[in-house]
């Protein structure tokens, strides 16, 4: 099974020659489950474990392995199950805060060089989620695209397009139909041989469907809508990569209805670039954009150029990150502004869809 296929490139292979140790082998994780991770090698998929030392060592769960990283095994003769040793680093990483109290990151899934942020043309299209979605996408280092699904169930989808473009802030926005397959070719600018694209969204919005439409076949078990509200039943329940017969490698997520930032700061303000662009013309340095006299944000908001909705959505969000900064000691502040230098340095060229 040529590894290439799976993402596998120059730049991997020179990383992985410059490791320590002999006998290792590369692979990609493709799933994990209860804290074994199916892997694919070039000689096929097989599981793979952590020691309990290298457990420990990682300390922290963000450090594990996640869902579309490279390692280094090392299979034993006569054994099935490999042994991690060690995890290349990361060129693209989505995270979130983990639910619940505790301040802990999530890592969804690694090195994905684009991302489907994916709602459908219903009842539970939400423009302050895409916000929130779109923020997570481009803090990992990955190209957002923003998926319109099930055109063929909305009889004016204007109103909805109108939206999503008014949040993308440049991210390209498409509609499509898994159901009818209408819209899926424009698909094929992102996923190509050697890419690994994941799709996000809330449940039932059509990612597993689209999924099976891409792959030609009907492995992901998909179920409709509630028809009170159009909302998802939960149906994938883990994270796992497909490879699509043509080529691309696909990520299918469960649905995900809350998404709490872990790092937001560069993707707050490429997501939000109509204010961005503005706050070096307010009065002073550190405006909050609030009340402050002589803030130019505001003075847009009132003039009508910038919609009131996403100044709100700005202040909301901006503050919910000074209150997880308010948790984390300045010496993790530093290191998580280093670790997004480094992810932007390293995310792959953004292929953009032919005009």
């Amino acid at each position: 099974m040529p590894l290439e296929d799976w993402g596998w490139d120059a730049r991997w292979a020179a990383e992985f020659s410059a490791l320590p140790g002999r006998g290792l082998r590369p692979a990609r994780v493709v799933n994990e489950r209860r804290g074994v991770y199916g892997v694919v090698a070039a000689d096929g998929e097989r599981d793979a474990r952590l020691t309990g030392a290298s457990r420990r060592k990682a300390g922290a769960r963000a450090n594990l392995p996640a869902v579309g990283d490279w390692l280094a095994v090392e299979l034993s003769p006569g054994e099935r199950v490999a042994t991690v040793r060690e995890i290349l680093p990361r060129r693209t990483k989505l995270s979130r805060k983990a639910a619940g109290e505790a301040l802990e990151e999530q890592v969804i899934a690694a090195n994905l060089d684009a991302v489907f942020v994916t709602t459908a043309l219903n009842q539970d299209f939400n423009p302050r989620r895409l916000e929130r979605f779109l923020i997570v996408c481009r803090e990992s280092g990955a190209e957002p695209v923003l998926l319109l699904n099930k055109l063929d169930a909305c009889p004016d989808p204007k109103t909805y397009i109108e939206e999503a473009r008014a949040v993308a802030a440049g991210a390209p926005v498409l509609t499509l139909s898994a159901k009818s397959g209408d819209g899926l070719t424009a698909l094929s600018a992102w996923i190509k041989p050697g890419r690994t694209v994941g799709f996000v969204g809330t449940s039932g919005v059509g990612k597993s469907t689209i999924i099976n439409r891409l792959r030609g076949d009907e492995r992901l078990l998909t179920h409709a809508t509630r028809v009170r509200d159009e909302r998802g039943r939960h149906t994938t329940t883990s994270r796992d990569l497909y490879l699509l017969p043509g080529g691309g490698v696909l990520l299918d997520t469960p649905g995900m209805r809350e998404m709490q930032f872990w790092e937001a700061g560069q993707g707050l303000a490429q997501s939000f670039e109509e204010i961005d662009a503005l706050a070096p013309s307010c009065r002073f340095r550190d405006c909050g954009h609030d009340r402050e006299p002589g803030c130019a944000v505001l003075a847009a908001v009132a003039a009508g150029t910038v919609a009131a909705a996403r100044l709100a959505a700005w202040l909301k969000l901006r503050g919910e990150l000074a209150a997880k900064a308010a948790r984390v000691s300045p010496a993790d502040q530093a290191a998580a502004r280093r670790r997004s230098r480094e992810a932007r340095k390293a995310a792959p060229p953004r292929v953009r869809p032919p005009q």
